[in-house]
């Protein structure tokens, strides 16, 4: 019976009797809707007590679940084959991956716990420490890599410190796009780790091509590019670890120089533990490479360290073959330079005032070198005369800086030379210092040759720090040549020699090249031109190269153009129909 049929039964309207009435009736309904509310409640909770029964034996039977689930992973982990292999072998698997990457400890011991024991229990796993790093981070992650490697295994060390508040400054000096050997600010580095770089490079930071993982060191927080903190925070905890990180970590390293094999430490710039580093002294017994460079110049004293020890100092340095300084102190006596080494890398500070001669008496030293690299600012006369010198195994040559390494180059005799790179400032031609250099020695096979790339500024826009080049008569010489590098010239006379003989011409200049690259090179109106006829005759577009006196041009594979003159989009594509490998970037002033 609905509401409203319930209510037709009184009449209307309603009597005092059936009022009454009514009223007993209301008494008697609401007596029975709070038993059925307390049944409906009751029921209710009967069940939601049965889902939460029933819940709880779901969730048991699902923790069952998931361990047998966990069993049976730990069975069929304990029935594969891998875990048939003998230990021994497993170690010989763990060494062969070491070979291809240095650092695969410590994603090794991350795998399981057998793994970890094994990779604990391997010295040698352990030995190659590879490190990009910041002040902010934990020196710890040096000494806990020294602890794993044992006290016995050789070491193999390269650390990177990018400083805080570097990045900004370096992009400010620097144009990416303009690339140089003698890089005075160096790339932001990878994540990780890469390869040692080539002898005679300074790139001080490593390039991020090469697939090598390398554990982080702990973060107090982000402090790459970061802002200078607050005058507020000078002396927080933060800036205390920034100040002694170089302290702790050349601590920690130091302790095993008699087990130093190879060292190379890298920073971007001048820190404040920078101190810490003439701390490095004594015996190196098995040191075979040794290396500090940092990217800029710093305003460093005399140190009494490695380099700087005195000529009477007793130095065990027996197996020492490769030796780089960039703007780090040394001294040209030091028993260091007197090891017969077979790699050189100097790029001294302005301080260092080095007389000529004494520059050459540490090339003398080492007869056995067959990569040198020398870079000084200041160079004095020299006192004692200069003696011809002969390097029978050098095959690489790059020298830079002041005008007087032209005097050096003329005092050296090289057989066998292969690479030569020239950014010395201007003065004389320096196509001369080539030339006699070449003929001195017998006119080596040289397969690569810069002049004057480095360097080149915008102050010097018509003559590169390499000299005044009047002519490149002596190209006609380098018939090996195959990488060819300028800087700083005009463009003009250097794309003529390189084309088409003329009727004074009996053969073509550098019949074998294959690379051509110039930078902050300047052109007249008609130096696209003479680019153009340049590509024209080495790569036409059908057939080869004319023929002259019975030769042939190779074919150009690699162009490249660096703030040398406006190209335009007609020719550049024009010139990458022709050439494999063309980089064109335009002059900041067009």
């Amino acid at each position: 019976m609905t509401s409203a049929m319930h209510l037709n039964r009184y009449p209307e309207p309603p009597t005092e009797s059936t009022v009454n009435e009514a009223r007993r009736e209301l008494e008697a309904q609401r007596q029975q809707l709070s038993q059925l509310s307390h049944k409906i409640n009751s029921e209710e909770e009967a069940l939601a007590q049965i889902v939460a029964d029933k819940k709880r034996a779901i969730r048991e039977m699902q923790r069952e679940q998931h361990m047998l689930e966990e069993n049976v992973m730990h069975t069929l982990a304990y029935i594969s084959p891998i875990r048939r292999l003998p230990h021994e072998l497993l170690r010989h698997i763990f060494m062969f991956n070491f070979d291809d990457h240095p650092c695969c400890a410590w994603v090794l011991a991350s795998v399981c716990v057998l793994w970890r024991r094994l990779s604990l229990s391997i010295p040698k796993l352990w030995s190659k420490i590879r490190l990009v790093t910041t002040q902010s981070a934990s020196a710890d992650t040096i000494r806990l890599w020294l602890e794993r490697s044992g006290d016995k295994v050789p070491l193999d060390i390269e650390i990177y410190l990018r400083v805080n508040g570097s990045q900004t400054e370096a992009s400010n000096r620097v144009r990416a796009s303009s690339p140089t050997p003698w890089l005075p600010v160096p790339p932001s580095p990878p994540p990780h780790y890469v390869l040692p770089h080539p002898p005679g490079t300074a790139i001080l930071l490593p390039p991020a091509h090469t697939p090598i993982i390398v554990p982080q060191s702990p973060y107090h927080h982000d402090a790459w590019g970061a802002s200078p903190p607050p005058p507020s925070s000078r002396n927080s905890p933060q800036m205390q670890r920034n100040t002694h990180w170089g302290h702790i970590a050349i601590f920690y390293l130091i302790e095993q120089t008699h087990r130093w094999q190879r060292f190379v430490f890298r920073f971007d710039k001048q820190f404040p533990s920078i101190s810490a580093l003439k701390s490095i002294n004594g015996d190196a017994p098995i040191l075979r490479e040794f290396e500090i460079s940092c990217a800029e110049t710093i305003n460093a004293a005399e140190w009494s360290w490695l380099p700087c020890t005195s000529p009477s100092t007793n130095l065990t340095l027996t197996k020492l073959e490769s030796l780089m300084l960039h703007h780090v102190p040394f001294k040209w006596s030091s028993p260091i330079f007197k090891t017969n080494l077979r790699s050189l890398n100097l790029r001294s500070l302005p301080s260092n005032h080095l007389p000529l001669d004494r520059i050459l008496h540490i090339i003398a030293s080492n007869p056995s070198l067959e990569s040198l690299t020398l870079h000084f600012v200041v160079i004095l006369p020299a006192i004692l005369p200069l003696l011809p010198t002969s390097l029978p195994r050098l095959r690489e040559l790059n020298f830079g800086g002041h005008y007087h390494m032209s005097t050096l180059t003329d005092a050296l005799v090289l057989p066998a030379l292969d690479i030569l790179n020239l950014d010395i400032e201007a003065r004389d031609p320096i196509e001369d210092t080539i030339t006699n250099l070449l003929q001195r020695s017998n006119n080596p096979p040289i397969t690569q040759l810069s002049v004057s790339y480095g360097n080149t500024t915008s102050s010097t826009l018509y003559y590169g720090p390499g000299g005044i080049v009047i002519s490149w008569n002596f190209l006609t010489d380098l018939n090996h040549l195959q990488s060819l590098s300028i800087g700083g010239t005009p463009l003009e006379p250097f794309l003529a020699a390189l084309g088409t003989p003329d009727e004074e011409q009996t053969h073509w200049a550098c019949p074998n090249l294959t690379s051509v690259k110039m930078k902050s090179c300047h052109s007249h109106p008609d130096g696209i031109a003479k680019l153009v006829q340049l590509v024209e005759a080495r790569n036409p577009d059908t057939g080869s190269a004319t023929m002259v006196n019975g030769v042939t041009p190779t074919k150009l594979r690699h162009l490249e153009l660096y703030d040398c003159a406006s190209v335009g989009q007609d020719v550049l594509d024009w010139l990458k129909k022709r050439v494999d490998e063309v980089v064109c970037v335009e002059p900041s002033y067009v």
